[in-house]
């Protein structure tokens, strides 16, 4: 009787699979060769020349770069032998705001744009990503820092729905506000005291729907950079809904303004 136990998949591959690559090696590789990579953590204070060379190659291909404490490497790691870096792959290429601008002129519809002012639980990013496209939204935009990215996570959470919806990734939120209302957008901001209420606002036209983090709400020059701030109603003893939830809310009854239901 073979007794051999049955072949498992080791960490590494169970990590790479999922989208963490972990170790300097293969992370010096990954960044070789073109891997599509969202996020890189390094560990805060280590002046190893190998950490320097990933972060002067990752900063030169765009990739952002966060310093983390050994407590932050440790929860992300699969392997437990991390080195002090961890790459986190993207699932898909971002794409631009034009693109979204564009998607909705072929459609001839106004734009319905999702913007997320720093999520940083992926659980809630892929949420509102699967909920804007049942709503036919024409995209989502993310800062590039404090946020949650186009991971496995998000991925999985969406439901597959990265693959439908246009994601774009931005420096600056305020300034990109700013463009969007130079090209005849509308923004609302979602607050508990916003100067109208979710059933006033007028969501027929081209408007960007700014849902803030998940425990500070929208950040202040994002907040200022709103032509309105919206309430959503709340009669119950809690006073916030989670991120994903109020997004739902609010491009729901844009659906609702623009289908005449």
């Amino acid at each position: 009787m073979d007794r051999r136990a049955p072949l498992r998949r080791s960490a590494p591959v169970e990590a790479e699979n999922d989208g963490v690559i972990e170790g300097r090696n293969a992370v010096v590789e990954a960044l070789r060769a073109g891997t599509a990579i969202d996020k890189i953590y390094m560990l805060k204070g280590d002046s190893s020349p190998v950490l320097g060379h990933i972060a002067s190659a990752a900063r030169e291909k765009g990739v952002v770069v966060v310093d983390a404490d050994r407590r932050k490497l440790d929860g992300i790691s699969r392997t437990h032998a991390h080195q002090g870096v961890i790459a986190l792959c993207a699932v898909r290429e971002y794409a631009s705001v034009d693109d979204i601008l564009a998607a909705a002129r072929e459609k001839g519809e106004p734009p319905l744009i999702v913007v997320c002012d720093e999520l940083s639980d992926p659980h809630n990013l892929g949420a509102v990503i699967r909920t804007a496209d049942a709503a036919g939204a024409h995209g989502v935009i993310i800062p590039k820092r404090r946020s949650a990215g186009l991971t496995a996570v998000v991925a999985k959470t969406s439901a597959g729905a990265v693959a439908h919806v246009p994601v774009a990734r931005v420096p600056n939120l305020p300034a990109l506000l700013k463009e969007l209302k130079q090209a005849g957008v509308w923004v609302f901001g979602t607050a508990a005291q916003g100067s109208t209420t979710l059933y006033r606002a007028d969501l027929k036209g081209p408007a960007a729907i700014v849902i803030g983090s998940e425990g500070a709400g929208m950040g202040r020059l994002v907040a200022e950079s709103c032509d309105f701030t919206v309430s959503i109603p709340m009669f119950g003893q809690i006073n916030s809904l989670n991120a994903s939830a109020a997004a739902a809310v609010l491009l729901y009854e844009a659906v609702r303004q623009r289908t005449g239901g």
